[in-house]
């Protein structure tokens, strides 16, 4: 669809009541899935982040990496395993996780933000001591060296946003009670990377479109969930299965006092400038 001058015009004055509301304010996006794989989704989240940057909002970066994690693990012939959702990481695998996450993959986006005009800076949790972390024993499950969070110190994050950089960060953590590096769960480290900064928002790039009443029919999207309506969903079984932990590290974001979290469709372009810069909204948000 073409635009004229005046629809143009039309969406940067929409636009502008949210510039001035989040200018000087920080959001934290998890980017990961098919926004990280499809080249016209990742130029879409890329100039989507560089744009928010350029008109003064404070964009920190949070990454995933599985499929390029699973493509290693198969080149050295070691077969990925998950346990509950988390990818079971023994210390080979954890090897393979700190090499892919804070090399290549973080290393990669970086490199393509700023091709695109952005000033990123690539960082991992072990960074300044950013991420510290226990081994996850939750129920008694052995997840191997992946890890809870039990601190988070957003000096170095600040300190680069200070100095004009968009942090791009890989989720790898510093044990405390052992001397090992732990994989992290990337939607729960931005969601404490997000606490710790006192950010506005918290932005989970998807591949689905958010809660749905229906998991089968996209017609039935929740736009608004109050976080004291969670519980309930999930005993009906609306939130079930990935969106679980997805939806509790937006409930404890927001109980923690960042003021709204969104389960956003990275499948669909722009997707981030659609929500923070306009009135349409997409995906599902989560609030107090």
């Amino acid at each position: 669809m073409q635009l004229n001058h005046s629809d143009r015009a039309q969406v940067l004055v929409e636009a502008l009541p949210y510039i001035q509301r989040y200018y000087g304010k920080t959001i934290v996006v998890k980017y990961g899935g098919n926004a990280m794989i499809s080249e016209e989704l990742r130029k879409a989240v890329i100039s989507d982040i560089i744009l928010l940057r350029l008109v003064g909002i404070h964009v920190v970066v949070v990454h995933g990496g599985g499929p390029e994690i699973n493509q290693m693990l198969k080149k050295t012939g070691k077969e990925s395993r998950f346990v509950n959702g988390l990818r079971y990481t023994d210390g080979e695998t954890m090897d393979i996780v700190q090499m892919v996450l804070c090399g290549k993959v973080n290393k990669d986006l970086v490199a393509t933000l700023n091709r695109a005009g952005g000033n990123a800076l690539g960082l991992c949790g072990l960074d300044g001591g950013m991420l510290k972390a226990v081994r996850n024993r939750e129920d008694g499950v052995d997840y191997g060296l992946v890890g809870k969070i039990v601190s988070v110190d957003p000096k170095v994050i600040r300190d680069a946003i200070r100095d004009g950089f968009i942090p791009v960060i890989s989720t790898v953590a510093q044990g405390v009670d052992e001397e090992t590096s732990y994989n992290i769960n990337a939607d729960t480290a931005a969601a404490q990377i997000a606490i710790a900064l006192g950010a506005e928002k918290l932005i989970l790039l998807t591949d689905v479109r958010g809660l749905l009443r229906d998991k089968d029919d996209d017609s039935t999207l929740i736009s608004r969930v109050a976080i004291s309506q969670v519980p309930d969903l999930i005993k009906s079984g609306v939130i079930s299965g990935g969106m679980i932990p997805k939806t509790e590290c937006c409930v404890d974001a927001v109980r923690s006092g960042v003021a709204r979290t969104h389960i956003l469709d990275g499948r669909i372009p722009h997707s981030i400038l659609i929500e923070v810069l306009s009135h349409a909204g997409i995906g599902t948000m989560i609030w107090q």
